[in-house]
């Protein structure tokens, strides 16, 4: 017997599915044939509390690429990221996502079910991982070839949770701007929105932001041996804020002592009153993105949800009454499973699955934002567990200019997915991703590499500077 045969006949074989019958399997809710894949609707309820909604969207045998794409959420989540599903049936694949255990993005789910927190810490989007699996193979009649994963901000983190909990569910994650640490993101936004929330005198209007960002740019935009209104590396940037405090009565040029507070709080690290690093401070050159205007009524919703109802489990919690180790004491007593802060990625990686994280330099100080160090702080903790050489499956690319998850001044429009694809399944790993900006005109008026981290896109001095092929990647001094 051939071995071609043998390996046939050790490839279990199963009946396809019409989608009007995959009403009748367990789970499913409803069932419906649209024009280009059938969508199915299904139910979990892995724990005496939960009720996750999650759905699986399967294209035509025709036109499938054989591979599973899941789309992760954002903020607390409580709806299906559509959108991100139909673009990946736009591309062949089948999909899948989860609004993992509640309705609304309200953080109220958490008053008194811990199951409800579970299943938004890591439990939904694993079971909707198995669940979706099955369907496929249910549909097609065999199983997929590989399966992703996809999101950025709280999807960063359900990808990073994946990794560490889960190394069998995904064969690559993509996982921008990681929420990673979300209690910590959090009081660490409480504390810089309840500095600007002081006195009106505190707030920073968008001219007094611009103000900042001009002179940190003045101070650090050519270090990287272009002017373009970018920085490459905030880390080489030495910008003292108190240079522009106002000698005397306020102007459009200068920063109150009201207004500077709020800006060295933006720059400084988050540290337990032992020392311990908890979450760092914002990289310079992302202050456009900021949004601390004096008509703020509070800090962001996320934010008090987290302490209101997951620290607190108090409807009634004020804000106002925030106390920093003791409210992070409590959300950790109640919520510590969403953090994904495990370092050890040694199952993910010997299953060889391949890790592409990213995050842009400038993502600002805002409700949802959090800081590029932070992403930087998790890429460390990794290296330090399991050595420094983790390139040829792990690797992090910064984004100069870019706020959270899109948007900014700098190129940040790029192929992520068909960079962890070329790597996962053709051995090839992404030595730059280019990266393009596109004005308001439709037009692409820059292109630049984005660089595994620690290297960083260097000029090389001759043609274009917007052009991505006058670069070449290198570690600073090198």
């Amino acid at each position: 017997m051939s071995m071609r045969l043998l390996l046939f006949l050790a490839i279990p074989l199963f009946a396809q599915t019409p989608c009007a019958e995959m009403a009748r399997l367990r789970n499913v809710t409803t069932a419906t044939q649209t024009a280009t894949y059938c969508r199915v609707s299904i139910t979990l309820q892995p724990a005496a509390d939960s009720e996750i909604k999650s759905e699986v969207w399967l294209p035509a045998t025709s036109v499938w690429n054989e591979k599973l794409l899941m789309e992760g959420g954002g903020g607390l989540v409580g709806s299906i990221n559509t959108a991100g599903m139909m673009n990946a049936i736009h591309e062949g694949y089948a999909s899948a996502s989860t609004d993992t255990g509640h309705t609304g993005s309200s953080g109220k789910f958490a008053l008194g079910h811990p199951d409800k927190i579970t299943d938004f810490a890591y439990r939904a989007v694993h079971e909707t991982a198995v669940e979706a699996k099955a369907l496929i193979a249910a549909y097609y009649g065999r199983g997929q070839r590989l399966s992703y994963w996809e999101g950025c901000s709280t999807g960063g983190r359900q990808g990073l949770m994946s990794a560490q909990r889960y190394p069998e569910d995904f064969d690559g994650i993509i996982a921008g701007a990681p929420a990673y640490n979300q209690v910590y993101v959090s009081a660490w936004r409480m504390r810089l929105l309840m500095t600007a929330l002081k006195s009106p005198q505190h707030a920073l209007p968008p001219e007094k932001l611009k103000l900042l960002n001009d002179a940190v740019l003045d101070k650090c935009d050519s270090n990287d041996g272009v002017k373009d209104r970018l920085i490459e590396d905030p880390l080489s940037c030495n910008f003292d804020p108190s240079a522009l405090k106002c000698s005397g009565r306020e102007t459009a040029s200068c920063l109150t002592t009201q207004q500077l507070e709020t800006v060295n709080i933006a720059y400084t690290d988050l540290r337990k009153s032992t020392g311990e690093l908890l979450y760092p401070r914002l990289p310079f050159g992302g202050e456009l993105g900021w949004r601390l205007p004096a008509d703020a009524a509070a800090p962001g919703a996320m934010d008090i949800d987290i302490f209101r109802y997951i620290a607190n489990q108090d409807p009634s919690w004020d804000w106002r009454n925030f106390d920093l180790e003791k409210d992070i004491d409590r959300a950790l007593l109640h919520g510590e499973e969403i953090h994904a802060v495990n370092p050890d990625l040694a199952k993910f990686k010997a299953r060889g699955g391949k890790l592409l994280m990213y995050h842009g330099w400038s993502d600002g100080g805002s409700d949802g934002s959090i800081s590029a160090l932070n992403t930087v702080s998790y890429y460390e903790s990794a290296l330090k567990h399991m050595g420094p050489n983790q390139d040829d499956w792990f690797r992090l690319f910064m984004v100069p200019g870019m706020d959270h998850c899109g948007g900014g001044t700098g190129p940040n429009q790029f192929n992520k997915l068909a960079a962890l694809e070329r790597w996962r399944e053709q051995n090839e790993p992404p030595k730059s991703i280019t990266a393009a900006r596109v004005n308001q005109s439709g037009v692409i008026d820059m292109t630049r590499p984005l660089c595994p981290y620690p290297q960083r896109a260097v000029y090389k001095r001759s043609g274009s500077s917007n052009d991505a092929t006058n670069y070449t990647c290198k570690v600073k001094g090198n």
